[in-house]
Order: structure tokens, then C-alpha cells, then sequence
């Protein structure tokens, strides 16, 4: 499988960035692409069926929140096959990042891309957040998983009480801020301009007040 304007159209949009990525992590992340695209021929893991379109909408969308992921410890709820914990593990092997996910056709592949791709920093969690009892972390990241009061709901037991929640969004949650539970509070926001993605995008920074 060529991927070669994949991967050009990887380094340009992480150029737009400002993402300082190594060639050697720049290849990984095409080899995740890969292994992504393969495995969706068979097991439906995404919608999205087009490598170029996953580059822009799961690699690099996944890549903008970078810059403000801390650590050292974080889990991604509702990884489905692996997004965005696999790219931030690959770009950030200093952090132990988590995956979670329910369903099990998502989390093999999560499995098999860890194995294959040597990600000593990644751990795969299949499971319901809300049954899951790891030790608590210090960022809980979430990406199109569910409603932000949901999502603290489900994952509290899994955030330090000197935590945060990574909520990644589309257009600015109003609506569902004004469902957040009084003890929690954003800390901050970020509008994120993804390259070769239409739409707003945003992460938000919660945490208990």
C-alpha cells in the first residue's frame, strides 16, 4: 500500500501546526494509517473510508490537542480504533497513554497496531469507562465520546481530584455547560484550526473547582 501523498499531505498539515514531528514519527503515524485502513477493509472501525481524508480528519485532528497534553499519565475514553491515544503515544513516547473502548473488534486492532508498532507507552483497555478502575490519571481525553457532563460522569473514578478532563469539540459546548455539575469548572478553552478539516473545533480544559 503506497501512502506517499498521504504522508506529504501529514507533513504539511503538521507543518501548519507547528508541530515539530521526526521523520522516523512522521513514518509511524503512516504506519498506523496503514494498519488503520487495512483492518477497516474487514472489521468497519471507522466511517471513513478514504486515506486522505483520514489523514486530515483522525491523524491531524488528533495532533492538535499536542500541544497542550501534559501528562505524564492520560487516558483516552471511547478510543474507538485508537484516537487520538495512538498518535499522541506515537508523538509523545514520554507519556503513558491509555485506551479504552468497549467495543472489542477496536481495541484488538489497538492490540495488534501496539504490537506490530513496538508502542512500549501504550496500554489497551477493553471496557466500559464507567466499570474501568485503573489508577486514576492525571488527564482523562476524550474525543467525540460523549456530552461533557456525561463524560465526567462516566470517567470521574478515572481523574486525580488535582486532574483535568480533555474534552475535544466541534462548535463551543454552551449547551452543555450549562449541564456541567456545579463542583466542576473550565479551566480553559482552545479553538483549534485543524488543516483540511471544515467546521470549529475546541478543547476544553475541566477540572473540580
Amino acid at each position: 500500500m503506497d501512502l506517499t501523498q498521504e504522508r506529504d499531505l501529514l507533513v504539511k498539515h503538521t507543518n501548519n501546526l507547528a508541530l515539530t514531528l521526526t521523520d522516523e514519527q512522521i513514518d509511524s503515524l503512516i504506519t498506523y494509517l496503514q494498519l488503520l485502513v487495512k483492518w477497516n477493509k474487514a472489521y468497519n472501525l471507522t466511517a471513513v473510508r478514504d486515506p486522505a481524508e483520514m489523514v486530515s480528519r483522525h491523524l491531524v485532528d488528533s495532533l492538535s490537542v499536542l500541544p497542550y497534553v501534559k501528562g505524564p499519565r492520560i487516558i483516552d475514553v471511547g478510543s474507538g480504533p485508537g484516537l487520538p491515544g495512538i498518535p499522541l503515544a506515537i508523538c509523545r513516547p514520554d507519556l503513558a497513554i491509555t485506551t479504552l473502548d468497549s467495543n472489542g473488534k477496536k481495541t484488538r486492532f489497538q492490540n495488534q497496531v501496539k504490537v506490530e508498532m513496538g508502542l512500549t507507552n501504550l496500554t489497551v483497555i477493553n471496557g466500559r469507562a464507567e466499570q474501568c478502575s485503573a489508577e486514576p490519571f492525571n488527564e482523562v481525553i476524550s474525543r467525540a465520546f460523549a456530552s461533557i457532563s456525561d463524560m465526567i460522569h462516566w470517567t470521574a473514578q478515572l481523574c486525580r481530584p488535582d486532574g483535568v478532563f480533555l474534552a475535544m469539540k466541534g462548535v463551543y459546548p454552551d449547551d452543555e455547560l450549562a449541564q456541567l455539575p456545579d463542583i466542576y469548572e473550565v479551566k480553559n478553552s482552545f479553538n483549534l484550526d485543524v488543516p483540511g478539516t471544515e467546521g470549529a473545533r475546541h478543547l476544553l480544559v475541566l477540572g473540580r473547582r
